[in-house]
């Protein structure tokens, strides 16, 4: 037990920021797009369709009544 411990490192660390930010390691799916894309309303209106199916899917698996 002669031997010292290493001691950790303290004091400030370089911190990398990347200025394109698809290339964050936090963003998983993003994907680069031309600039000045737009998504077509289509997908959202479909995504509300898919939701709205689906809760009232799941809904008919409880009885209902007052």
């Amino acid at each position: 037990m002669s031997t010292p411990a290493p001691s950790p490192k303290t004091g400030q660390m370089p911190v990398i920021v990347s200025t394109d930010p698809a290339r964050r390691p936090d963003v998983l799916f993003r994907r680069r797009m031309p600039e000045g894309h737009q998504m077509s309303a289509w997908w959202m209106i479909g995504a509300f369709l898919g939701v709205s199916l689906a809760v009232i899917g799941l809904m008919t698996f409880f009885p209902g009544g007052v």
